[in-house]
């Protein structure tokens, strides 16, 4: 008989299955497993939820800015003249009517609607006419000043009732010419209201009429009317000329004075092109900022055949109001603010590439140190589970199945904070950044736990077969980023739409060759001090720089993260010094002076006006001329030549610091010839002739062109992109046979502390019609022009964003890096501790074994940023940006550079602290012991 309490010892009991893994020992086995994958879950989630949101938010971010900062250059273009301007030249009235100048008003009124609808459909946006207007210039007057010279206007956007601080605005009117000043022109010319002036005291010839001041106008606000006018806001005095100004008038005063000159005038209509955010995001790129200037061709051609269809076939004249007219003439200066933007968005792309390029190898390399550190804490215990029959591919997709919440989650709210940036994420992207945090833990427990890595067998094949693939993979490695840099030198940068995936893994590929080559170079010097160490008193350093040689290929992740860190920081550093020092001195020039004016040949008259107004203490002219040069003894051409000439006189008036002033006034007599310093070409002694102007101009060669005045700002305003490769330079008094239209550039250029702006632009406008002004060039404005651009600052912006995530994820891979290779570290402190070693001997134990970690890195990631413009060539050509020709020069941000330095070195000096402290309060047992398995 069996007991009674015995029924389940019996040979049924045997047969009970064993308890299987969903008891309650599985299920503690799984809850203790999920409470030391926690930290693992949370830096994954955390990590996924970041990149995912950079990836998905970036591009649609990216294309918001751009479409903003190109909204902005075209109003910027647009700020000081209209984007696009029709024209017409008007006859003297040949036919009489009842008041003309309301037909001519109604007629000038009923265009600016016209040419709003004369448009092609492709154009997106709106072109809205600004102003319609017509002048009369040059009526000479005697006020109370003295004489002056009036030019009467007649605006669409001329003041509103209520615009006047006294009287009215200009009426028809039979004997009398009504006209409207500012009250700056009331107070410098001593004008009242109800005064009449008699016209036609010099100016105009045939002008016979009395004028009378009906209305006087506050021209105090910032309107476009006056900065297109200014002379209508306050009148000019120059010497030796009477007071210039510009008055408003009716259209039928202006019509009936023009027929007593019988002059041409000219009516002119500005209209401006506006988009709003959403076009502007959806036109920014290549494809939309080809339709638009498709469309200002197509319109700059429907126009003139709308205004006039049958004046080519049936020989009909054009007429506006009662008067006839030329054709309508278009002109716009759009398609080159929308060149300019292509460019420097296309530079702008290589920038904002690199930093997010950057970004996502750090994340990388951060969620890989992760993985490696939860699998060091569970891989004993892998170990096992494949002792007792596991696979390796099973433990793989458990850790995968593991973490997979995680990596969901972080997917999720990455994607959610993504779209409130906007709409057009790019979920694609951000899926494949969160799938790239979430591989690498299988991954790595993969390769872990494989058969191969476990057997242990024929160590030393084994060994010397990871040194060939190592060596082979590496060699593949530095191939691959020289081909990646030819590749990039070789295309340049291509707009496009999306992320460039070359531009992206170009800095991948150098990052990880700069690694390569430093694993292999920073031992050597390391041993070399070890060596050193050897023959002094004591171990702690020997052992330490022995350590950190051997150790050197282990620390690659770690010396990744910091070099492709450090690079970007340094090379956004110097992106952004280049943008902001870079720019200015593009700037100061492209200006030469603190101002210039490119006139001179087509107005003569406007540059000595220029010359002598207020504020100019000193003047000087530069000039080019392009010939054709040829050797007078042997007949051999140079091709196209720029002849380059400044007056040295005047410039070493300026204050004796243009190097240019100084060449030219140390040129030798040549006898008889024009002498000439060469830069490529002709050699000092050679004689040289070309053709100007249907004579012979000779030439010799005296000296060689020095660099100092090839790059004097003096001659800035003369140098293009399209510069030959032979350069001559001269004195313009050796050129002044030359005739002044024969010149290729004439630019004067204006000092003096005491310039202003409004005054010099009064001047430039005052150039006949028919003639080209040339363009007037204020230094003060270009500089503050630079802080409005939002292109740089959307660059800068993005860039910042990106190194500074960077640099936040190197911090967390460099401390889960040190984490990682804790244990190993205090192993060996503590067997020393075991010998008498102290605790600031441990610490500096730390800090020698990692110091040439530090010091690699900073040295290589430096580097590589400093050198990486230069690598890529043509791909990265910021003089785009700073608008001068070649190669702008690079402005390093020397204080950023070393702020990098110093942190990585405080950071690893703080990790030694910390993991000295940590040590101290651990025991030897606890560290020592043997069979101890981490969970």
């Amino acid at each position: 008989m069996t007991k009674a309490g015995g029924a389940g010892r019996g040979p049924a009991a045997k047969r009970r299955p064993p308890r299987g893994p969903g008891g309650r020992r599985g299920l503690r086995s799984r809850l203790h497993g999920l409470r030391g994958d926690l930290p693992l879950l949370v830096c994954l989630t955390l990590l996924t939820c970041l990149l995912t949101a950079v990836a998905a938010g970036a591009p649609p971010l990216l294309d918001r800015l751009a479409g903003r900062a190109f909204g902005d250059r075209l109003v910027q273009a647009q700020e000081s003249a209209p984007g696009v301007t029709y024209s017409v030249r008007v006859d003297v009235l040949q036919k009489k009517g009842d008041d003309p100048g309301a037909y001519l008003a109604a007629d000038m009124a009923a265009m600016s609607e016209s040419l709003e609808n004369w448009v092609a459909p492709g154009l997106p946006g709106e072109l809205r006419t600004d102003s319609a207007r017509i002048v009369l210039p040059g009526i000479g007057t005697l006020t109370e000043a003295g004489p002056a010279e009036l030019s009467l206007l007649h605006a669409t956007d001329a003041p509103r009732k209520g615009g006047y601080a006294a009287g009215r605005a200009p009426r028809a009117n039979a004997r009398t010419v009504e006209i409207a000043v500012s009250s700056a022109t009331r107070d410098r010319l001593g004008l009242r209201l109800g005064q009449r002036l008699d016209l036609g005291m010099g100016g105009l010839s045939g002008i016979h009429a009395t004028a009378q001041v009906v209305g006087v106008f506050a021209a105090d606000d910032d309107s476009v009317l006056w900065r297109e006018e200014p002379l209508l806001a306050a009148p000019l005095k120059s010497t030796g000329r009477p007071h210039q100004a510009m008055v408003l008038a009716e259209p039928g005063s202006i019509i009936r004075l023009q027929e007593q000159s019988g002059i041409e005038i000219t009516a002119q209509w500005g209209l401006r092109l506006h988009l709003t955010d959403e076009e502007a995001r959806k036109h920014h790129g290549a494809d939309g900022r080809r339709q638009i200037e498709r469309a200002l061709v197509v319109t700059s051609e429907l126009a003139p055949d709308k205004y006039c269809p049958l004046a080519t076939f049936g020989g009909l004249v054009c007429s506006l109001g009662l008067n006839p007219t030329g054709g309508l003439d278009y002109s716009s200066r759009l398609p080159d603010a929308i060149g300019e933007f292509g460019r420097q968005w296309g530079q702008g792309q290589a920038v904002v590439a690199f930093g997010l390029a950057t970004l996502l190898i750090v994340a990388l390399a951060a969620a890989f140190v992760t993985a490696l550190l939860a699998l060091r804490r569970r891989l004993d215990v892998h170990r096992l589970q494949r002792a007792r029959g596991a696979s390796a591919l099973g433990l793989a997709a458990a850790r995968a199945g593991h973490t997979l919440p995680g990596a969901l989650l972080g997917l999720a709210a990455g994607l959610a904070l993504a779209g409130r940036v906007g709409e057009g994420t790019a979920t694609g992207w951000g899926a494949a950044v969160a799938l790239g945090c979430w591989l690498p833990l299988p991954l790595v427990t993969f390769f872990a736990v494989r058969d191969g890595a476990l057997l242990r067998a024929d160590g030393a094949a084994r060994a010397s077969s990871i040194r060939g693939r190592r060596v082979v993979a590496e060699l593949a490695l530095l191939l691959l980023a020289v081909a990646g840099v030819w590749a990039l030198r070789s295309r340049g940068t291509r707009a496009q739409a999306g992320p460039d995936p070359l531009l992206a893994a170009v800095p991948a590929l150098l990052g990880l060759a700069t690694v390569v080559i430093l694993v292999r170079c920073y031992p050597l010097p390391v041993r070399l001090l070890a060596r050193w160490s050897a023959r002094r008193r004591g171990a702690v350093a020997l052992i330490a720089l022995l350590r950190a040689a051997k150790e050197a290929p282990a620390r690659a992740l770690a010396l990744l993260v910091l070099v492709v860190t450090l690079a970007g920081a340094v090379f956004g550093g110097l992106i952004a010094g280049t943008l902001t020092e870079g720019r200015e001195e593009g700037t100061r020039a492209r200006v030469g002076a603190d101002a210039s004016y490119t006139g001179v040949r087509s107005n003569p008259q406007a540059a000595q006006e220029l010359a002598r107004a207020r504020g100019v203490e000193h003047s000087a002219q530069v000039g080019e001329l392009r010939i054709s040069a040829r050797d007078s003894a042997r007949g051999s051409a140079y091709g196209t030549t720029s002849l380059l000439g400044v007056e040295s006189e005047a410039l070493l008036e300026v204050g004796g610091e243009s190097a240019a002033a100084r060449a030219a006034a140390a040129l030798p007599d040549a006898g008889g010839a024009v002498p000439v310093l060469a830069h490529g070409g002709p050699r000092v002694g050679d004689r040289l002739e070309a053709e100007v102007g249907g004579r012979t101009l000779r030439m010799k060669v005296t000296g060689t062109l020095p660099d100092a005045v090839v790059d004097d700002v003096a001659l800035g305003p003369l140098r293009s992109a399209e510069s030959p490769e032979l350069l001559l330079f001269t004195d313009l008094r050796a050129l002044r046979s030359i005739e002044r239209e024969d010149f290729g550039q004439l630019v004067l250029l204006l000092y003096g502390d005491g310039i202003r702006a409004e005054e010099l632009r009064a001047m430039v406008p005052r150039a006949a019609p028919e003639t080209n002004p040339g363009e007037l060039f204020v230094l003060e404005e270009e500089l503050a022009r630079l802080s409005d651009d939002g292109l740089v600052g959307a660059l800068t912006l993005a860039h910042t964003v990106a190194t500074g995530l960077a640099v936040a994820l190197a911090l967390l891979a460099l401390v889960l890096e040190l984490l990682l290779s804790a244990p190993a570290r205090g192993r060996t402190a503590a067997r020393l501790r075991t010998m008498g070693l102290g605790d600031r001997q441990t610490a500096a134990l730390h800090l020698v074994q990692l110091l040439p970690l530090v010091v690699a890195a900073v040295v290589g990631g430096t580097a590589l940023g400093l050198a990486l413009p230069s690598l890529l060539g043509p791909a990265l050509d910021l003089g785009e940006f700073t608008g001068t020709p070649g190669d702008p020069g690079m402005h390093a941000d020397v204080l950023l550079t070393v702020a990098l330095g110093a942190g990585c070195a405080g950071l690893v000096a703080g990790a030694v602290a910390v993991e000295t402290w940590l040590g101290r309060r651990r025991g030897l047992g606890q560290v020592l012991r043997v069979g101890r398995v981490d969970d």
